[in-house]
């Protein structure tokens, strides 16, 4: 026998670009291998095709960029949601929201002087650490 293979599991990310703001999310089936000398590794795929750990080096679809923040799986949605003009009902604040999150949705919400153009980056600014 050659490998011995686990269950999968099935893991999504949020995916932030710090470059150009695009944001994506993205669910990955997790594969633990053992090989036949007894070292271990993980295939990943994502929509059927064998991809490289986006734990690694993820890359940016829009600009090629390799600043990337990695977040929970809902993260992007959540922002997303929030910017879309059609959408007449808004939550108050995200479920079970970190005070940064709540920064973030306020920071939507704010009406100002004049009509801004809000960037994923835009919204993350509370999450960068200092």
């Amino acid at each position: 026998m050659s490998e011995i293979a686990a269950p999968t599991v099935h893991e999504a990310y949020a995916f932030a670009c710090m470059r150009c703001g695009y944001g994506w999310e993205q669910a990955y089936e997790i594969e633990h291998h053992v090989d036949h000398s007894g070292n271990a590794f993980v295939v990943y795929t994502a929509d059927g095709e064998r991809v490289p750990s986006p734990l690694s080096t993820p890359t940016c679809a829009k600009c090629g960029s390799h600043v990337v923040r990695i977040m929970r799986a809902g993260r992007v949605s959540l922002v997303q949601q929030l910017l879309r003009p059609q959408q007449t009902v808004r939550p108050e604040k995200p479920a079970g929201g970190t005070p940064a999150e709540e920064m973030a949705v306020a920071a939507v919400r704010a009406p100002g002087p004049e009509e801004h153009h809000w960037h994923l980056s835009d919204l993350l600014r509370p999450f960068h650490r200092r």
